[in-house]
C-alpha cells in the first residue's frame, strides 16, 4: 500500500485524506482574519482534527490574489506559536510557506510537511526539505500573488501545468526527497482564469501520469463565486462540496478544505458509491 511520508508519520494513500486549512493571517480570504490569534488557531485547528482533518495545514502568509508579502520574521511570529501549541496533536502538521528560512524554522517545531505554492524554486527551499524527512506539496502557480490574476495567459494550461510539475518532482527527486514525500497541487486559482481551473478539473485525471498523490483546493475561492453568483466565502460551502466530489471522482487522494466535517461526508458517500457493484 501506498504511503505518505510525513516526518515521523506515515500516511496511507488508499483512501481520500483532508488536509484542514488554519490560517494565521488578519487577511485570509477565507476567514477574515478569525484566527489571526495563536490560541484561536490553535483551537481551531483541534476542532478540525476532531472533525476528521488527517492533515493540519498552517499558513502565516495570505496568499489570495492581490495579497503582498509579509516577512520572513513575521510568517514565523504567526505560525511558530501554533505549531508548539499543537506538538501532541497526533496528526501531520503542514505549513503553508515559501520561504526556506520559514521551512528550516517549522520544521525544528515539528511540521512534518511543507506546503509551498513557489514549488521549492526559492533559493535554498530544495535543501531547507531535503535534509529533513518531511513531505512537500509541489504546487504551480503563475506569476506571483500580488500580480497573479491579471490576465494570466497559456497556450495549453494542461500541458503547462503538467510540464511544470513534472520538473519539479525531477528537481526534487535529484536533491534527495524521495517520491513517497512529493504530492502536487494544480494550483486551482493560482495564475488561471476561470477557464484555466475548469480546463484543467477536467483533465484531473490526466496528473496520474505524474504517479504522485494529487491534491486539489477549491474550498471557498473566488471561482466558486464567479460560477454561483455567492459573493461571500463563507456562502460557497455547497459549491466546494461539488468540487470536493469532482476532484474524487478525478483522482485526488489530498483535499484541501476549511470544512473538514461537511467534506468528510462527502468522501464518505462517494467510497460508499464507488464500493458499490452494480447489479
Amino acid at each position: 500500500m501506498a504511503v505518505l511520508r510525513c516526518g515521523k508519520h506515515s500516511v496511507p494513500l488508499d483512501r481520500p485524506l483532508l488536509m484542514g486549512v488554519v490560517n494565521v493571517t488578519p487577511d485570509s480570504f477565507s476567514d477574515g482574519g478569525r484566527f489571526f490569534d495563536p490560541g484561536s488557531a490553535i483551537a481551531h485547528a483541534e476542532r478540525l482534527a476532531e472533525d476528521g482533518a488527517d492533515i493540519i495545514d498552517v499558513g502565516g502568509e495570505s496568499t489570495r490574489p492581490g495579497a503582498l508579502p509579509v516577512s520572513a520574521q513575521q510568517e514565523m511570529d504567526r505560525v511558530l506559536p501554533v505549531l508548539e501549541g499543537l506538538k501532541t496533536l497526533e496528526k501531520p502538521l503542514s505549513v503553508d510557506t515559501r520561504r526556506p528560512e520559514v521551512m528550516r524554522a517549522a520544521l525544528r517545531a515539528g511540521a512534518s510537511m511543507i506546503n509551498d505554492i513557489e514549488s521549492l524554486q526559492a533559493p535554498g527551499a530544495l535543501e531547507a526539505v531535503a535534509s529533513s524527512g518531511c513531505a512537500v506539496c509541489l504546487m504551480h502557480m503563475k506569476g506571483e500573488p500580488a500580480t497573479m490574476q491579471r490576465a494570466p495567459h497559456y497556450d495549453d494550461v494542461l500541458a503547462e501545468v503538467l510540464g511544470f510539475l513534472r520538473d519539479r518532482a525531477l528537481a526534487c527527486e535529484k536533491a534527495g526527497i524521495g517520491r513517497d514525500r512529493i504530492v502536487v497541487d494544480p494550483g486551482f486559482g493560482f495564475g488561471k482564469t476561470l477557464e484555466h481551473n475548469l480546463a484543467l478539473m477536467k483533465s484531473l485525471s490526466r496528473f496520474q501520469d505524474l504517479k504522485l498523490p494529487v491534491l486539489v483546493g477549491w474550498s471557498r475561492k473566488s471561482s466558486l463565486g464567479r460560477i454561483t453568483g455567492r459573493t461571500q466565502p463563507g456562502e460557497r460551502l455547497p459549491a466546494s462540496l461539488a468540487m470536493a466530489l469532482l476532484a474524487l471522482q478525478g483522482g485526488a487522494r489530498i483535499l484541501r478544505v476549511h470544512d473538514v466535517r461537511e467534506t468528510r461526508d462527502v468522501v464518505r458517500v462517494w467510497e460508499a458509491y464507488e464500493g458499490t457493484k452494480a447489479g
